[in-house]
C-alpha cells in the first residue's frame, strides 16, 4: 500500500532509516510510488531538522563527510585497527629501496611497525614519521619540507613540491579521512589534498591504509580516483559486499 500524505512518508522514512542505517532515493521512490524529486525534497527537509544525512543517491543516518580533526584527537581513534592495519601493510614493503609514508595516525602506526632487514629510504612529509624512523636500523629518511600544519604535524607547500619533482618512490602509504567507489579517495585537507596528489604521481604503486570507518565517507578535497588505487588496507570490520565492490574495482582488499 503507498504511503499517501507528506507526513506518513517522512514517518515511513525515518522508521526505515532508523532500522536500516541508509535508504537509496531510487528504492523509496519505487516503493512509495512518488517521484525521485519528491523523495529528494522529503530528504532535504529531514536533514534540515537534523534526523538524517542526505550522501548521494539517497540518505544515512551517519555523517557521510569527514572532518580535519587534530592528529592528537586521531590518535585515540581505532587504535587496534589502525595497529592491525599497519602490520598487514608491511609484507608490501618486501624488498623494496624506496617508500613514500603519508601523513596520519594511520600512517605513522605503519612507521611505528617499520624495522626492515634491508637498506630503505623512506619519504615522508609527516614530523611524526621522519622523528620515529630517524635513528631506525637500515632505515635512511628523507624528510619534506615546508610550512607545518598543526592539525596534522606535517608539511605542505612549494618546497616540497620542489623535492618531489627531483625523486621517485616504488610504493606510497596513504592514510585518508574518506573513500566511496563513485569519488575516490579524499582527505580533510586542501593544503594537504595538493601535496598528496604530487606524491601520488611519483610513486609506482598507491596503497591506502583506511580503518572500516572511511568507507562511504568523504573528505573535502579528492587526492585519487579509485582507478588509481592498487591496495587498501582495512580491518575486518568492513563489510564483505564493500570488499566484493572493491575488489570488482581491481583493487587488491587486504584485511587485517
Amino acid at each position: 500500500m503507498a504511503v499517501r500524505t507528506i507526513t506518513e512518508r517522512h514517518e515511513h522514512i525515518l522508521n526505515k532509516i532508523s532500522k536500516k542505517g541508509k535508504l537509496n532515493i531510487d528504492d523509496l521512490a519505487a516503493e512509495m510510488k512518488v517521484s525521485g524529486v519528491t523523495i529528494r525534497k522529503d530528504l532535504k527537509m529531514l536533514e534540515e531538522k537534523n534526523l538524517l544525512f542526505r550522501t548521494k543517491g539517497g540518505a544515512s543516518l551517519n555523517n557521510p563527510y569527514a572532518g580535519d580533526k587534530p592528529i592528537n584527537e586521531k590518535e585515540f581513534i581505532n587504535i587496534d585497527e589502525k595497529k592491525k592495519i599497519a602490520k598487514a601493510a608491511l609484507p608490501l614493503i618486501k624488498n623494496a629501496d624506496s617508500i613514500m609514508i603519508g601523513s596520519g595516525t594511520t600512517a605513522f602506526s605503519l612507521a611505528a611497525a617499520l624495522h626492515p632487514q634491508h637498506k630503505l629510504t623512506v619519504i615522508t612529509p609527516a614530523l611524526k614519521v621522519g622523528l620515529e624512523l630517524s635513528n631506525r636500523n637500515n632505515v635512511e629518511v628523507l624528510q619534506l619540507g615546508g610550512v607545518i600544519r598543526p592539525n596534522s604535524s606535517s608539511v605542505a607547500g612549494g618546497y616540497a613540491f620542489q623535492v618531489l619533482e627531483d625523486i621517485s618512490c616504488e610504493i606510497l602509504f596513504l592514510g585518508i579521512d574518506g573513500i566511496d567507489l563513485d569519488h575516490g579517495a579524499t582527505i580533510s585537507n586542501l593544503a594537504e589534498a595538493t601535496l598528496n596528489r604530487k606524491m601520488i604521481d611519483t610513486a609506482q604503486t598507491l596503497v591506502l591504509l583506511a580503518d572500516s570507518s572511511k568507507f562511504n565517507r568523504r573528505g573535502v578535497a579528492k587526492i585519487c580516483t579509485i582507478e588509481q588505487v592498487s591496495y587498501i588496507v582495512t580491518d575486518d570490520k568492513i563489510p564483505a559486499h564493500l570488499v566484493n565492490q572493491f575488489e570488482d574495482k581491481g583493487i587488491k582488499m587486504i584485511i587485517s
